[in-house]
């Protein structure tokens, strides 16, 4: 995506990234996380502000830290990090309440020719089949997988 983006540190795997949200609301620590699934090769792509006191992702709070496209562009590029060390990897997200699945089909949506260029994208319909990104549709989650 060609949009401003956060600098990220991440460990050695390259399944946690950790980023600063820098807007009106200070700077906020947010958090990428890449786990497998009980399907090998599937990982769930988790997000949100860490909490402190748990040390863990808060992926319900709703921060409106007015960076969301700047928030949202640096998640992408773990996707490119992540995808970079397992190449095979079918990366699934999906939002933690409706609400939050609608503001990432908007983001994929408004990003989908960008992100056609080096992932294949598809929405988790209904009826739990997955089909390539529909512009318009709303799906239950979002599937991944990076060309080669």
């Amino acid at each position: 995506m060609n949009y401003p983006r956060y600098e990220y540190s991440a460990e050695n795997e390259l399944n946690i990234f950790e980023f600063y949200s820098i807007g009106n609301k200070g700077k906020i620590i947010k958090i990428v996380q890449y786990t497998e699934m009980s399907l090998k090769g599937y990982f769930n792509l988790g997000f949100g502000d860490l909490n402190l006191e748990t040390r863990e992702i808060d992926d319900e709070i709703i921060t409106n830290n007015g960076d969301g496209q700047k928030v949202l562009a640096t998640v992408v590029s773990t996707m490119y990090a992540f995808t970079g060390k397992n190449p095979d990897a079918y990366i699934y997200a999906t939002g933690s309440s409706e609400a939050r699945t609608r503001l990432y089909r908007m983001g994929i949506t408004n990003n989908l020719e960008e992100l056609k260029k080096d992932f294949y994208v598809f929405g988790l319909r209904n009826d739990e089949e997955f089909e390539p990104f529909i512009v318009g549709e709303d799906y239950l989650g979002f599937l991944v997988i990076r060309k080669k």
